[in-house]
């Protein structure tokens, strides 16, 4: 069976430029490839007669060869490209078909050039009682941006890119060695498909400049260490008309002087005389909204924990308030003079005189413990 017209295949003139075929193969491609018609075997062989038609048409030598022999001038060189033989790679092809759709997921592919800009990541600390209530702030950020004399293209003002002939604009070119095929990245063009030949003069045909830019932020309240606030597009700037990629703030609560964070509830410690755990009193605490007041009962110990709810963090993502947990600690007199000590030996006194340990339950059920211990 005598094969068709390349040029027939893809719908183009014999004058068609590497541009005109590579839409025409892509459109083929995309119409007829495997995964877009399973079992149809009518669409598989339309798909391997556009593969082998698009790398003769964008190979110059073997192109220059069919144009002047036709089929016969290519036939000694079958084997070497894969042709429209059973050994496709549906997976380059997709690569080269979708990836510019895809973002280059399918082979590998760069192909026209324009590529997503990367994604950058800025560290911004904050106090607490900002993480908590929300907070707007300014950043500056050193990013590239695109080039504003060439509009992100990296040609010189009118001019702009043509298809690098060496790859016929797909980014890659394919090594043939015996049996073995081996596609690589264009060393002409370096994967873009396009050539600069007369490049921009401010960014130096890189399409994109180094900038710093003032962003606004605004933190939402109840964030935590390790959140992360996104800037859609405010990340690095793409390669030539690429889409900018996204900027995230990452969050770092710094440690406050008072409080400590156990997600959504706040822990503190407060300490209290001898004489009001003893006889009671009343304790004034701070909370990120104000003072507040917790009653000391009589004979508290320390370590007792008391909760003041509703006065901890609300959660980022909607729910009730944490709580605000003060743990209190008794803190033994210093600096005493001679009368207070003689107080407290006194009072001492009067506690050891009582057999009984009621004043010290813990003291007297420890001891008790200690002898039980050495007495077995």
């Amino acid at each position: 069976m005598s094969k068709r017209d390349f040029y027939e295949i893809l719908g183009v003139s014999k004058t068609a430029d590497d541009q005109e075929l590579k839409k025409a193969y892509r459109k083929l491609a995309m119409k007829f490839h495997p995964d877009r018609n399973p079992d149809d075997k009518n669409a598989e062989v339309k798909f391997k007669e556009a593969k082998e038609a698009y790398e003769i048409l964008t190979d110059e030598q073997k192109r220059a060869a069919y144009d002047r022999f036709g089929h016969a001038g290519i036939d000694q060189a079958a084997g070497g490209y894969g042709g429209g033989s059973g050994n496709s790679n549906f997976g380059d092809i997709f690569g080269e078909v979708f990836g510019d759709i895809f973002g280059g997921g399918g082979g590998g592919r760069q192909g026209g050039g324009a590529n997503r800009g990367a994604d950058l990541r800025y560290s911004l600390e904050v106090t607490l009682e900002q993480a908590v209530a929300g907070y707007s702030t300014e950043i500056r950020v050193p990013t590239l941006a695109e080039c504003k004399t060439c509009d992100g293209s990296g040609a010189k003002t009118g001019t702009k890119p043509i298809g690098c002939t060496m790859c016929g604009g797909v980014g890659q070119v394919r090594m043939q060695q015996g049996f073995f095929a081996v596609q690589q990245t264009c060393p002409n063009c370096r994967g873009s498909g396009q050539v600069i030949k007369d490049p921009c003069g401010d960014c130096r045909g890189q399409g994109r400049i180094e900038k710093t830019k003032n962003l606004s932020v605004r933190i939402p309240a109840g964030v935590d260490t390790g959140d992360r606030v996104r800037l859609a597009g405010e990340g690095q700037q793409g390669v030539r008309g690429g889409a900018a990629g996204d900027l995230y703030v990452q969050i770092i609560v710094k440690d406050h002087e008072i409080f400590q964070r156990d997600g959504k509830d706040l822990l503190c410690e407060a300490p209290i005389s001898f004489c009001d755990a003893a006889l009671g009193g009343e304790l004034e605490i701070p909370t990120l909204t104000g003072r507040a007041k917790i009653k000391i009962p009589g004979e508290t110990q320390s370590g007792k924990v008391f909760r003041l709810r509703g006065k901890g963090v609300e959660p980022l993502r909607g729910g009730q308030p944490g709580d605000l947990l003060c743990r209190v600690v008794i803190e033994t007199p210093v600096n005493l003079n001679r009368k207070q000590r003689e107080l407290l030996r006194a009072f001492q006194d009067g506690l050891e005189n009582n057999t009984n340990g009621a004043h010290s339950p813990k003291a007297t059920s420890w001891f008790d413990g200690v002898k039980k211990f050495f007495n077995e």
